[in-house]
Order: C-alpha cells, then sequence, then structure tokens
C-alpha cells in the first residue's frame, strides 16, 4: 500500500477527536501512536507513514496466530461467498463442527458452548448461567480482575476506578486477594452462585495463579456447591503454553469462557462453555432463555473452525512455552543492566514486566512505539507493561523487540534524571 501524506495522517486523527473520542485521540498521540494503520501479516503492522511494527501486544491476545493467517482468512473466504450470517431459523454446520471441536479440546465434561461476540458478553452469559444453575445470588471475584466493561461483567471487575461511574451495578459481589486459598475459603460460602477466576490475571499486572492455588479454589467451590467460572477470555487457546490456563494445575471448570484468540485475528467470536449439567438447568425449559443475534455466525464459527486447526497442526501451545522462556530470560538480561525493573513474570507468551516506577514504565511505551515495537501497560497496574505477540513470533523477532524495549528504558531512566537534576 503506497505510504500516505501527513496530511491525510492528521485527516483522521481530527476525525477521531470530532467523531469518536477526544481524549484517546490525545492518550493515543502521547503514547507515541500518532499513526494510522493500514495493513497487517504475521507478526508485523503496516503504518500509513509507511513505518513497519514488530506487535508484541497482539491486539490483548487477540492475534495468536498473527495477523491474517492465510488459513484463517481462506476459511473465511469460503464461508462469505457461501453464506456469512445464519436466518437463525436452520442448523448451522460451521457452528456445529466447532462446538464439537471445542469440546474435544476442553477439560473435563465441559460439552456444550453458548456463542456471543466478545469475552464480556462470555462472562455475562457465564453469570447468568452460574445464578440460574445455582439458584444462588453471590459471586466471588478477585482483586485486580479483569473481566469486561458491560453491567455484569464490569460488576466482578476487580478495580474500583472502572466500577464506581457505573453504580449500583449488580449486587451481592464480594472481591478477595489474587492468589489467596485463605482467602476464598472464607469467602466462598453456601450462598455463592460461582468463583471467577481468571488463570493468569491480564490487566492485574500479568500475575499467574500461583501452582495449586486453581486446584484448590476447585475443592473449595465443590465444598461449598457453587460452581468455578475460569475466564479464559485471554489465556486460553496455547497463549500461556497450554490449551487451557487451567491445564496448567489440572482443574476442570464448570464453565469456561473464551473469545480474542478464538476468531483467529479476523473475526470477532465469543464462547461460554459449560456441562451437561448446567445446559440441563439454564436451557432445559427455555432454550431461548438468553441468545444472540450475530453469536456463532457461520462466518465467525468457520474462523474458529480454522483457528483450532492451526494451533493444534502447528503447535502453538508449545511454541508459546518455549518462546516465552526465551523472551523472559532476555527481558531478564535488560533487568539486570538497568535496575529499573521490579519483576518479569508470566505463562507463555503471556509476560509482564513491573516497573520501579510507574513514570518510566509509561515513557518506555511512547520509545518503543518510536522504535517500531507495540506494546501496552495492564489497565489494573500501569505499573507494568505486557508483551503478548503472536504465538508464531520468532525468536529474531523477540531479540529485536526486547533490543527496543531495553533502549526504551535507558533513555527513560535519562530523561528523568534530567528533570530531577533541573
Amino acid at each position: 500500500m503506497a505510504q500516505q501524506s501527513a496530511e491525510a495522517i492528521e485527516a483522521v486523527i481530527d476525525k477521531y477527536s470530532r467523531h469518536v473520542n477526544p481524549g484517546l485521540a490525545k492518550l493515543l498521540q502521547f503514547g507515541g501512536f500518532g499513526d494510522v494503520e493500514v495493513e497487517a501479516e504475521g507478526c508485523v503492522v503496516t503504518l500509513a507513514s509507511g513505518a513497519k511494527c514488530l506487535d508484541f501486544l497482539g491486539g490483548y491476545g487477540v492475534f495468536s496466530l498473527g495477523h491474517r493467517h492465510p488459513r484463517v482468512v481462506e476459511a473465511v473466504q469460503k464461508q462469505l461467498h457461501r453464506m456469512p450470517l445464519s436466518t437463525r431459523a436452520y442448523f448451522n454446520e460451521p457452528q456445529a463442527l466447532l462446538s464439537q471441536k471445542l469440546a474435544e479440546a476442553a477439560p473435563g465434561s465441559l460439552q456444550y458452548v453458548f456463542y456471543s461476540n466478545s469475552g464480556a458478553e462470555a462472562v455475562e452469559a457465564a453469570l447468568k448461567f452460574a445464578r440460574m444453575a445455582t439458584g444462588r445470588t453471590g459471586f466471588v471475584a478477585a482483586e485486580g480482575a479483569y473481566h469486561g466493561k458491560t453491567m455484569g461483567a464490569l460488576s466482578v471487575t476487580g478495580r474500583e476506578k472502572y466500577r464506581k461511574p457505573f453504580l449500583p451495578l449488580i449486587d451481592d459481589v464480594q472481591f478477595v486477594p489474587y492468589n489467596q486459598p485463605e482467602a476464598l475459603r472464607r469467602a466462598v460460602t453456601e450462598n455463592t452462585a460461582a468463583l471467577l477466576l481468571e488463570t493468569v490475571q491480564g490487566e492485574g499486572g500479568i500475575v499467574p495463579a500461583t501452582p495449586g492455588y486453581l486446584a484448590e479454589a476447585r475443592r473449595i467451590c465443590d465444598a461449598a456447591g457453587a460452581l468455578l467460572i475460569a475466564d479464559e477470555v485471554q489465556t486460553g487457546l496455547g497463549r500461556t503454553g497450554r490449551m487451557f490456563g487451567v491445564n496448567h494445575d489440572g482443574v476442570t471448570p464448570d464453565i469456561l469462557t473464551l473469545a480474542k484468540a478464538l476468531g483467529g485475528g479476523v473475526m470477532p467470536i465469543g464462547a461460554t462453555l459449560y456441562t451437561p449439567e448446567i445446559g440441563l438447568r439454564v436451557f432445559g425449559e427455555n432454550p431461548y432463555i438468553h441468545t444472540s443475534t450475530f453469536g456463532g455466525s457461520p462466518l465467525a464459527c468457520a474462523a474458529a473452525l480454522a483457528a483450532l486447526q492451526v494451533i493444534e497442526e502447528e503447535g502453538l501451545a508449545h511454541a508459546a512455552e518455549e518462546k516465552g522462556i526465551w523472551l523472559k530470560n532476555r527481558l531478564q538480561e535488560v533487568q539486570e543492566r538497568t535496575g529499573a525493573l521490579r519483576d518479569v513474570r508470566g505463562l507463555g507468551l503471556m509476560v509482564g514486566v513491573e516497573f520501579e516506577l510507574q513514570d518510566v514504565a509509561e515513557l518506555a511505551i511512547n520509545g518503543m512505539a518510536r522504535r517500531g515495537v507495540i506494546a501496552g501497560y495492564t489497565l489494573n497496574n500501569p505499573r507494568v507493561i505486557r508483551f503478548e505477540p503472536p504465538l508464531i513470533v520468532s525468536c529474531s523477532e523477540i531479540d529485536t523487540a526486547v533490543s527496543a524495549f531495553a533502549e526504551a528504558v535507558e533513555e527513560a531512566l535519562g530523561m528523568l534524571e534530567g528533570v530531577e537534576a533541573l
């Protein structure tokens, strides 16, 4: 695609300021993202200015297969020329095939799937299913958790900054510290419909569940007769080095949510997996008790089916485990050299670096963008920069990104020292 002029780029930014979100437009420009994305393939995004960037944010987990994976694009093109959307009156073969594939891949007896269009919608369904299946109203979620910004999903999102402007949300929600089983024992009672947990807290600062934590959560829920909901919207489908994050602890939840990577980086799709027992209690009397007009469309299901096949056949979960080790090792070298990082942590290719100072994190994001690497900080812990590249990333691309990161960190430290000297 031909390089666009500075005037053309500014015109797009101006339209954002006038008609989309002026605050967002200012924030993107301040962060070093004052350009327009026009094309992408694999791990590389091409901008209107002609610049090429390595995508190490990956749409917060959307682009696990990279941008425009040819097998996913081909599947979508074929389905587009047949029937992109469902009449909702007949059976839908792509949905049937995808549901079977998900049931085969999922742990335990997660046999049934409800489809939506996003992770937040998948969580909304999970919350409704839990209340209806148990006859209880209470939920327990973790501090720092992020489950979405719709009313229900926001109610169980663990940061007051995002909940407070929209109060009152759904009630009977209790928040507990993450990775503390004793807090779960106190909070999960006979009034709890479900405990909702991420297997790695994403927006909470890339905090993996400690070994045994999810298994203990499972036992606590069983003892109280509560359901366990695993939010795998960001961690599912290979991101953590396993097909699902719960696989690290050998745990089977009652409900599991998916989205982001499920669409293969081409189509939006959300999925809520649940057991036959839950299905009978929720849909047994009324199969239309919870529906979605666009959820599970033939086009989205064709993309998801192709994505699952690619993840399995190309061994991307194993690739994420190996490349994640490489990435963390390189980042730890930066930690040792600069002294600016408090921690390097994560699972697979979901890695976070926590800075001693938030200012350094913000400046480093800008510095990386100017050096052609896309990254982002976590919403609930802005001292943490996240690295979530496509699972197809190469070691040389990791080296390039980490080199840019190191330069950006050293530049940020120099800038702050200069300010302090004034």
